[in-house]
């Protein structure tokens, strides 16, 4: 009898063909928007050389990527309640499709970082969406969006790690413009799928007829925009010249102003009262922590690979190839994981094994062997990849299913926006005044990076207590069930 019942419990909560195809099909999105996070870094030196661009140009071809995305992710996460998660994911995959053509025919550094821009636009559109059509495939089931979810951030992760190894291998190869033309089939392919395999949704999930909220949009891009402008700018121009200080002001202003007409709002973009349930804050903060510690330490371990221990861009590539591994096995670990014991333990676990891995890296010095490294670059994709799938997992099981598309916009935009914040802040620790990078304030900054992600991440570990989210628990809402190519 107990046989019969687990087999019973196992066939409830295995993803079914036709949502393990959802899942490839909104995965692509997730995995060319979070490719473009990590490869172009591997391209800039021939960028620069090419473009004759400097380095300014270098580092907002960068930065204007991920200000895009994190800038409208909220927008686009509330026009997809509004119009349609499955139309605006298809938007955004023709969208970065396009923009990437551009960038690959840019011809100067203006161009190019224009481009970058809009393939962010691309990308917001499409990140907070695909989450949203996967929670509707699931039927709104927690263990099956929770297994859902493992796949769908193990692919994303997986494309982050491996960016800098593409990248290399695609450079040393084709030239820099190669790294945007793969882009193009892979879009291609996002779209049939998405067309073929993914329905559209059932009336009872039909999108809100409020009105768009565009005075808080509007507000939202302004703040953020402001302020990860602010924050990138900090290094190379200090914090008393008047656009670092001004944008932090704007900021500051922008974000009073967004809160106080998203209380007085009839529809608002951002529902406040969703900051009321005690799970989806606690995930908010702890995306908040990991997303900050491991873009900030990432962009430093790039420049101590290189810059330290003298490694080529393709070199420094495959010494993070553990990182995949990593990812790997722990995202796809993860979504059983937390289909049995909820997501508060898995949190919890991950926060611990990615502060660990963050530890062992406040130990390095100039001559430390690139084997050394190996624990670390375990650990920390380890802890991550177990974490994040349970804080999206526990997030969207607080909203109503008209709301996933919104609710999985404010996780990414707080975690993009943390990840541009980290690069900022961490990479100023290597630097000296006049902004160059030495090889022994490099270490240091390996050092004092690492002291500060291990601090918070043991304070996400801590707010991860907070979350609530019962293993096996289902969400009240009307399964929908759609014909695969229907719409």
């Amino acid at each position: 009898m107990n046989g019969m019942n687990s087999n019973l419990s196992s066939s409830e909560t295995r993803l079914s063909a036709r949502q393990m195809l959802v899942v490839t099909a909104t995965s692509v999105g997730f995995v060319v928007s979070q490719l473009d996070v990590s490869i172009v870094n591997v391209a800039l030196a021939s960028i620069g050389h090419d473009l004759r661009a400097s380095v300014a140009s270098l580092q907002w071809t960068i930065d204007s990527y991920a200000l895009a995305f994190a800038a409208l992710m909220l927008s686009a996460g509330s026009l997809g309640d509004r119009f349609g998660a499955r139309r605006m994911f298809l938007g955004g995959l023709a969208l970065f499709a396009l923009a990437s053509l551009a960038c690959a025919f840019s011809r100067d550094a203006p161009q190019l970082i224009a481009a970058r821009a809009l393939q962010g636009v691309g990308a917001a559109a499409m990140l907070p969406n695909s989450l949203a059509l996967l929670n509707a495939a699931c039927g709104h089931d927690r263990r099956l969006r929770a297994r859902a979810v493992g796949l769908w951030t193990a692919a994303g992760a997986v494309s982050i790690a491996a960016g800098p190894i593409v990248g290399g291998v695609l450079i040393a190869a084709f030239g820099w413009r190669s790294i945007f033309w793969v882009n193009l089939p892979i879009c291609a392919a996002g779209i049939v799928a998405t067309l073929v395999w993914v329905g559209k949704p059932c009336a009872n999930e039909a999108p809100p007829s409020h009105g768009i909220d565009l005075p808080g949009q509007a507000l939202a891009i302004v703040a953020l925009a402001a302020l990860v402008g602010a924050v990138i700018e900090l290094r190379p121009l200090g914090p008393a010249h008047p656009l670092v200080a001004g944008g932090l002001a704007l900021a500051l202003a922008a974000g009073g102003a967004f809160i106080a007409i998203e209380r007085r709002s009839r529809a608002p973009m951002l529902p406040l009262t969703l900051f009321s349930e005690r799970t989806f804050s606690a995930a908010v903060v702890f995306g908040i922590g990991v997303n900050l510690t491991y873009y900030g330490m990432v962009f430093v371990l790039s420049l101590y690979l290189q810059r330290v221990l003298g490694h080529t861009p393709l070199q420094t590539g495959l010494a993070f190839l553990p990182l995949t591994g990593g990812f790997l096995i722990s995202n796809l670990a993860s979504g059983p994981v937390v289909a049995r014991f909820g997501s508060r333990g898995p949190m919890i676990v991950g926060a611990l094994l990615d502060a660990a891995g963050f530890a062992a890296l406040a130990f390095v010095d100039a001559t430390t062997p690139t084997a050394a490294l190996l624990v670390p670059f375990l650990l920390i994709p380890s802890g991550m990849g177990l974490a994040v799938p349970a804080m999206t997992t526990a997030l969207l099981g607080t909203v109503d299913p008209q709301r996933a598309g919104t609710a999985s916009a404010v996780l990414n935009t707080a975690r993009q926006a943390a990840g541009a914040i980290g690069v900022a802040a961490f990479g100023a620790l290597a630097a000296h005044g006049d902004g160059a990078a030495s090889a022994e304030h490099i270490v240091d900054a390996v050092r004092w990076s690492a002291g500060v992600s291990v601090a918070l991440l043991l304070c996400a570990a801590l707010i991860a207590r907070q979350v609530s989210n019962p293993p096996g628990a289902k969400a009240d809402a009307t399964r929908c069930r759609t014909k695969p190519n229907e719409g």
